[in-house]
């Protein structure tokens, strides 16, 4: 599996996860398992409906969620990381 990373991805990630150790290393425990098999059933890993139909997600915590792209069979883009709020604009 390859990940790339959008722009606003890593605006994202070092606003609200970088100044955070704990959550920074679940995402890094994650990122682990969605390289290794992104349907484990530990990432929530699920298709996005509305305006967002051509996104996924997966979750690192019961809040934080990254929003991505699958560009290909093995290759992603991830879009974005925050909070269920910040994510989907609610």
């Amino acid at each position: 599996m390859i990940v790339k990373y959008s722009r606003h991805f890593h605006k994202s990630y070092k606003l609200r996860i970088k100044p955070y150790p704990k959550v920074r290393k679940r995402f890094e425990e994650r990122l682990g398992l969605f390289m290794k098999d992104p349907t484990n059933p530990v990432l929530k890993d699920h298709k996005l409906i509305g305006k967002m139909r051509t996104f996924k997600a997966f979750s690192i915590t019961g809040d934080i969620r990254v929003i991505y792209f699958q560009e290909t069979d093995f290759t992603v883009i991830f879009i974005d990381i925050g909070t269920h709020n910040q994510v989907y604009g609610k």
